[in-house]
This record gives C-alpha cells, structure tokens and sequence, in this order.
C-alpha cells in the first residue's frame, strides 16, 4: 500500500542511520554547557532545546507559500534558554530536566525537550519573541498535512510531549515506591533504591480502530461518541485487553460498542497518537477493516451515542475536503493570533462548513487521523486522491481469520 505517513509518525531525528554521538558523551556535554558563562553559538555540536509548558509545545506561525499560514517548532539554543531563565528569575537548568530527541548529523546538531510547566515567567518573555505554546491537538489540525517539512515538526513535538508527560507519571518506583532517576538521556527511568534498581521504560498504550464493512450490501460501520463534534462521525475503537490478540480486540471491540459479529480481519496501517490524555501519553492506533459476519445494530450506550451502516456514497460525501481545508486554515490562523498575543484560548472550532456555507450532513476526521484514511481507503479503493494511492485490499500476509 502507497500511502504518506500518518501525522505524528516519520519522525525525521529518529533516523536508522548511526549516531555519532554517544549518550554518556552527551549528557557530559550538557552538564559542561548548562555550567559554562556563555551564549557561544559557534559549539559543536549545536544544542537545540524545544520547550514544553503542560504538554504544550513552544511554536511560531509562519506563511508556508501557496497553502497559507503554518507553523514551526519555537526552538532555542542552550545559552539563549539559560539567558532568558535569568531574565525572568527562573529555576537554573539541570541537566536531568532535558529529554534526548535526537541529533542531525548534516547539522552538528543535538535536539533536546524540556519541561518548563513551573516557570510562569517564560510565558510573557517568549511573548515578546512572537512565540508561545500551543495545544498539540491545535498544531495538528493546523498542519498542512502534503507539507513534509512541518508534519516532521509535528512528529517530534508529539514525541517530546509524550516523553515528558512519562516522565511525569513516572518519578517514583511502581515496585518500592522510591524516587526514580534519569538515564540514557531521559530514554529510560531506574530506581534510585539500591536494592532494588528497577528500570523503567516509556509507556506505550495500543488501541485497535477498526472499520467494519458491510460487503454484500457495500456499506460500512461508523460510530459517534457525544464527545464528538456535531455531525461528526467515526470508526469503532477501543484498547487492548491484555492477553488479547489484536484481532481478538477488534472482535471484542466491536460486539461490545455494536453487537455485530465480525470475522475476517486486515490489517491496514498504524499511527502513533500523543494527543490522548495525560494519563496516556502515547497510543499507538493499529488500524484494520473488518468484515461482518451480522447486520443488526445493538449500540452499547454506554460506549457510544449511536451508529449506522453507511453507503459508499454517503460516506465519499462525509469526506469534504473544503471542510478539513477550512479547519487547516482556521486552526492556522488561530496559531497566529495566539504568538500575537491576541487570542487567548486553545480551543479548538467544533463547526466546520463546506464552501457553499451549508453545513454537511456528516463528515469524518481529518487527514491528521488514522481513521481518516481507513474510511478513504474503502471509499475511493484503487485510485489515486490528491497524490496518494489508496487500495482497499491488503495483501494476503496481512489478513487474520484468527
């Protein structure tokens, strides 16, 4: 299957090839750079830091060409931090308050995430530079999703938002109970307790999302839930029990929320998700169709608040690519307005409008969502949109009768 990557996946800093640079070397190098006087830009390498404020990343707004207003990473050099710290009578930086992104070669550059939800003085100073941080959810539905350059940007934001929200669920042992402390640059967590030295790796929580198809009557399965915005409507999903297979999931998941039956299950692609709760930062959304082996819609209330087989044809017109353009643009220009100091509020437009004005019977999410491009795949199967080539059929390696 030719697809483009997912939104948050393709993070261009996790690359295959070797990294010059060791982590012991580079923790060593960030202790000598956080103690030295200075704001020398000429170091090599380069350290890069994108700061975070209550998983919020630091971001810009810029004019990406013909598509309008984007955005940017807000990041900063080392010695301006520190200087912009002093400025605002902020706490001194500490080595183990910086996570390890990555580094660029090309560059001779070294790209580090840190946490700085305590300092509310940095709010205001980095005001003053036209930069502020913004609601991930917000510089996700402002990307423009064929710009490589800033779905990478939205990779490594998502990535440092959900390596510091574990970091915060994870300062104390699960096993004792003592503190925990940083190692391989904030890859990896230990217990401080001698005795006990456990180690602690990133949490990583897999959910199933699924669309289930109808194929003797070409029609497929959408749900909404009533925390959707109005008219909105999506593939089932749910997460992965333990000892559960992930097809298993996808049966489960779906009798539970429907009380359809499903039997032959494909897979269709993946997509890390750091925009769910704090309480777990990163879900890995596996993707599938599933095929029924019933009809009749029981909808589990508490699950959803409805759900409806849908033609082919109803489900092309739910895919309005004015609307997801209009809410690109909007969110874009909301980013703007906030680095202007102008608005206030992060949240996000939850009315969307086609070019005509009138409202959509339906529509689903947008292309920053895995879901988005399950239901694509089935509604336009073997042909090729804005670019892509969408097929609805995998091949036979990748399908489950388990």
């Amino acid at each position: 299957m030719s697809m483009n990557l997912h939104a948050f996946a393709g993070n261009p800093l996790r690359s295959n090839s070797p990294n010059p640079f060791s982590q012991t070397s580079l923790i060593e190098t960030l202790k000598s750079r956080i103690s030295e006087n200075t704001t020398n830009h000429s170091l090599s390498p380069n350290f890069k830091v994108l700061p975070l404020r209550n998983g919020r990343p630091l971001a810009s707004s810029t004019v990406a060409g013909n598509s309008g207003l984007s955005w940017r990473l807000g990041w900063i050099g080392l010695g301006d931090l520190k200087g912009i710290l002093v400025n605002c009578g902020g706490a001194q930086l500490r080595s183990e308050s910086f996570v390890y992104l990555g580094s660029s070669v090309e560059e001779d550059e070294v790209y580090w995430a840190i946490d700085v939800s305590g300092e509310n003085g940095l709010v205001p100073e980095f005001g003053s530079m036209k930069l502020c941080f913004v609601e991930l959810r917000i510089l996700m539905v402002a990307t423009y999703w064929e710009d490589l350059k800033v779905m990478g940007n939205l990779a490594i934001a998502g990535y440092a938002r959900a390596l510091l929200e574990w970091h915060k669920k994870s300062r104390f042992c699960g096993h004792c109970g003592e503190k925990t402390v940083q190692k391989e640059a904030g890859r990896r967590k230990q217990c401080s307790n001698e005795s006990c030295k456990q180690s602690i790796y990133p949490r990583l929580d897999p959910v199933v999302i699924m669309l289930v198809i109808d194929r003797e009557n070409d029609r497929a399965l959408l749900g909404r839930q009533s925390r959707f915005a109005r008219r909105m409507w999506s593939c089932l999903a749910g997460f992965i029990e333990p000892g559960e297979s992930l097809e298993e999931a996808v049966r489960r998941e779906t009798w539970e929320e429907t009380g359809i039956e499903v039997g032959k299950v494909e897979y269709h692609s993946s997509q890390p998700w750091p925009v769910g709760p704090p309480s777990m930062p990163c879900q890995l959304m596996v993707g599938f169709f599933a095929y029924a082996k019933s009809l009749e819609i029981n909808v589990d209330k508490e699950e959803l608040e409805d759900a409806k087989w849908c033609s082919r044809e109803d489900v092309r017109k739910a895919l309005t690519f004015a609307e997801y353009k209009k809410a690109q643009r909007s969110s874009a220009a909301k980013v703007e307005q906030m680095c202007k100091g102008v608005e206030k509020t992060q949240r996000l437009a939850r009315k969307f409008n086609v070019k005509s004005g009138e409202l959509a019977p339906m529509f689903v999410p947008g292309p920053y969502a895995i879901a988005h491009h399950l239901i694509k795949s089935w509604a336009f199967p073997d042909k090729n949109i804005n670019g892509v080539e969408y097929h609805s059929k995998q091949p036979s390696g990748f399908i489950s009768n388990l």
